[in-house]
């Protein structure tokens, strides 16, 4: 199983275009295969004959665990040897390393990712999850002051955020270095951290112990439960978000009058309407976020750790909501695209997503979001950043409201914006000045257009 996304742990077989017996040349597609952002193509890494599949359509398996064996066809490679074979991880060339002794390149890229200090929130994923070991108490456990903990210093905002002290926490990553799998699997688990051993010794209360079959603790299944195992795109998702907790954040919020926005729209579609094209309110604010993005450069950001890093081209992510998750593409420059351009890319790469054939450059490089949910009459929500980006714009829907115009009440649709900023990159001020322009491009609409 290749990595084939910057956040892939383990993949899923959708489907083998290939049966066992069949010859396959270097560059056939041999499966369809569902990584935690979308569906893609297995491409055979050299020629032969597909003697052996070992992983069934439906299974999850880890990076570098083997799931087909391509021979010669001399069918030497089946029966107990692909057994063997399913137990040694696969190199990216597809051969089995069981007799190398090698790490397979998989894990290699897992472990120098960890052992290298993360810029801004990490693209890239920790090794394959493994069973971790943690202590019932802090008694049992390494006192943590007794040697130097190793762990990134992500993994030491998570263990800080969650109350666990890693010297209770067994590392299974290169040299026992405490790897983020090992946090995810104590919080899993269900496990409280273990405390510091001087903190046993302060007297405490004792807690009331529960009788035998009393209620379950929180979180953990009840007996009617019904179980949703997570799809590949919720693990990520659910991982993502996690991190995103840990970026200290504030929210700018301001009501749009949109009715030029919408007297525009409405003139943009009549004129088009022989072309068959249509342009939404939100293509319209992602043309504008993007002419905003390159008059602001210091919004167009992201967080590097000792030093801010400004993004030469403007590629504006668009959340597009899956029946099992969240993906965002991004539209690549689009500065430099026109409205009805970005319309179109919108809706393609929207409706692709929905079939899970995002390619993964597709997926990749945004420097800013946008999140509608006007289209389910919610008039304004708090969007969650997208790490590394530093900023992500919520969109409310359009409602009729009275207001005071020139002493007069009128109704006019009005459309809430939020802003949600890294305080690591912005402060109030700044953040204040694009939100205030991009809210004067909308209510004039006419200069996004040129």
């Amino acid at each position: 199983m290749p990595r084939l996304s910057d956040t892939m742990t383990e993949g899923a077989i959708a489907q083998w275009l290939k049966a066992e017996g069949d010859t396959v040349a270097r560059g056939d597609v041999l499966a369809e295969i569902e990584t935690d952002k979308a569906v893609m193509d297995l491409e055979a890494y050299e020629s032969g004959v597909l003697e052996k599949i070992l992983v069934q359509p439906g299974e999850n398996v880890a990076i570098g665990a083997a799931i087909a064996v391509i021979g010669a066809g001399s069918g030497s490679s089946g029966g107990s040897d692909a057994g063997d074979a399913a137990a040694a991880p696969e190199t990216a060339g597809g051969a089995s390393q069981a007799d190398t002794g090698q790490e397979p390149p998989a894990a290699r890229a897992d472990a120098s990712a960890e052992d290298a200090e993360p810029a801004a929130a990490p693209k890239g994923e920790d090794a394959p999850k493994a069973e971790a070991e943690t202590p019932a108490d802090a008694s049992q456990a390494p006192a943590s002051s007794g040697s130097k903990v190793k762990a990134t210093p992500l993994v030491r905002s998570l263990a800080r955020s969650h109350g666990i002290d890693l010297g209770t926490v067994h590392g299974t990553g290169p040299g026992g270095r405490i790897i983020r799998a090992d946090l995810e699997q104590l919080l899993t688990a269900g496990k409280p951290a273990a405390q510091p051993a001087a903190a046993a010794s302060v007297p405490t209360a004792p807690e009331p112990q529960s009788a035998p079959g009393a209620a379950a603790p929180v979180g953990a299944p009840q007996e009617d439960d019904e179980r949703v195992p997570l799809s590949q795109i919720r693990k990520v998702t659910a991982r993502r978000l996690t991190e995103a907790a840990l970026v200290p954040v504030f929210q700018l919020t301001t009501v749009l009058d949109a009715s030029r926005l919408t007297e525009v729209r409405r003139n943009i579609n009549t004129s088009l309407a022989d072309s068959g094209v249509k342009v939404s309110v939100n293509d319209l604010v992602v043309r504008a976020v993007a002419v905003a993005l390159a008059a602001h450069p210091e919004v167009n950001a992201s967080f590097g750790g000792d030093a801010i890093l400004r993004h030469k081209h403007v590629n504006v992510g668009v959340a597009v909501a899956l029946e099992d998750g969240l993906v965002v593409p991004v539209i690549k420059d689009a500065d430099r695209k026109s409205i009805t351009a970005i319309g179109a890319e919108v809706k393609d790469l929207a409706a692709r997503a929905r079939a899970g054939r995002l390619k993964l450059d597709e997926m990749t490089g945004g420097t800013f979001s946008v999140s509608n949910l006007g289209m389910f009459g919610i008039d304004a929500f708090t969007a969650v950043i997208n790490p590394p980006e530093a900023a992500i714009l919520a969109v409310g829907a359009t409602v009729d409201e009275p207001v005071v115009v020139d002493g007069q009440v009128q109704v006019r649709p009005r459309t809430r914006l939020t802003l949600t900023v890294d305080h690591r990159v912005l402060d109030g001020a700044a953040a204040a000045a694009f939100l205030r322009d991009l809210t004067n491009l909308l209510t004039e609409p006419l200069r996004i257009l040129v």
